[in-house]
């Protein structure tokens, strides 16, 4: 049998069109526990379906979409982990347990892109129908995202010069947490929404830096915080707020700053460069059929900072994870 030649391939085009499948059957590997099947070792298809309680060409099926997917490895029929997949998916061994935001994109994300033709239509996010359980999967799925954000931030960043920090408005501690941690002379003032200020303490108790902390209840779009921070977090911020309210906060954040503060601002952009990245691009569509949030250009945002009080230095791309903006005060 011939094989026609084409001139374009059309392969990219197929493999967009068919990544739900992928994301499907991660969720369901995750959801069975496969990876954990075979922490200890290489394993045939047939282990795996013992372990996991699935038929033997279930568990085949999902072994080899993980491998091609590059989750695993197999070698003579047999499947062993790859470092990511050690890193991030085998339940409370993992370095970081990503299972909780799967099951967030599985049970709430992804059904919620059904209503994406409608968004298309409308300019307007969906129906989450959210009831106290959904709630639950969501929040703990957006948090456990947040904790990678958060990791991937500390090492990219340098916070060993500084003494006096703002988090303000940010909702997650965990990008402050991780900056006391690597420095143990920071404090940090949380400046949260309200509705969330009273769950903070707890999470700065079990990371042991309560004593060098501040939480303090302040409707973000118009918190005005006090003091001479050297260090601000805005941080998962600028999407839920529009051009005027972020200028404000920005504005805001300068006050209770010294000259030469550094500021970072961690979201999803939209950039100018001749090929946008693509996480920032798909979170734009996502953030918006979901809740109606927004997906800034970095370029506007950059705008911002300077009618605020604040030069952009630099931006720094996080694997897998939204980008920040660095800016000095001035």
């Amino acid at each position: 049998m011939k094989t026609t030649p084409v001139k374009t391939d059309p392969s990219r085009i197929l493999d967009i069109a068919t990544g739900y499948m992928a994301a499907q059957q991660l969720f369901a590997a995750s959801r069975i526990g496969l990876f954990r099947a075979i922490s200890e070792g290489a394993a045939s298809s047939e282990d795996i379906a013992s372990i996991c309680y699935v038929t033997p060409r279930m568990a085949r099926i999902l072994a080899d979409t993980m491998a091609s997917l590059d989750l695993l490895t197999r070698a003579n029929a047999q499947y062993a982990l790859t470092d990511a997949a050690r890193t991030y998916l085998l339940g409370d061994a993992s370095e970081l347990d990503l299972a909780p935001f799967l099951t967030f994109l599985r049970e709430i994300s992804y059904p919620h892109w059904l209503q994406f033709t409608q968004t298309v239509n409308t300019d307007q996010p969906g129906d989450l129908g959210m009831n106290e359980a959904r709630w639950d999967t969501f929040l703990g799925g957006v948090m456990t995202y947040n904790r990678l954000h958060a990791d991937m931030f500390a090492n990219a960043m340098d916070f060993s010069e500084h003494k006096n920090a703002l988090d303000l408005g940010g909702l997650a501690p965990y990008f402050a947490i991780r900056a006391m941690q690597s420095n143990t002379d920071l404090k940090t003032t949380f400046a949260y929404a309200p509705d969330f200020a009273d769950r903070i303490p707890e999470q700065l108790a079990e990371a042991g830096v309560a004593e060098r902390s501040q939480v303090v209840g302040m409707p973000t779009a118009t918190a005005r915080p006090q003091g001479d921070h050297d260090l601000v977090f805005v941080n998962h911020v600028i999407h839920r707020f529009s051009a005027e309210e972020n200028q404000q906060i920005f504005k805001n954040a300068r006050a209770a700053s010294v000259e030469g503060a550094r500021l970072t601002v961690l979201d999803f952009f939209l950039d100018d460069e001749p090929k946008q990245r693509a996480i920032d691009a798909l979170h734009a569509g996502e953030y918006l059929v979901i809740d109606g949030t927004v997906v800034f250009p970095e370029s506007e945002v950059r705008q911002w900072l300077e009618g605020s009080g604040w030069r952009p230095i630099e931006t720094i791309t996080l694997p897998g994870c939204p980008r920040v903006l660095v800016a000095e005060a001035v």
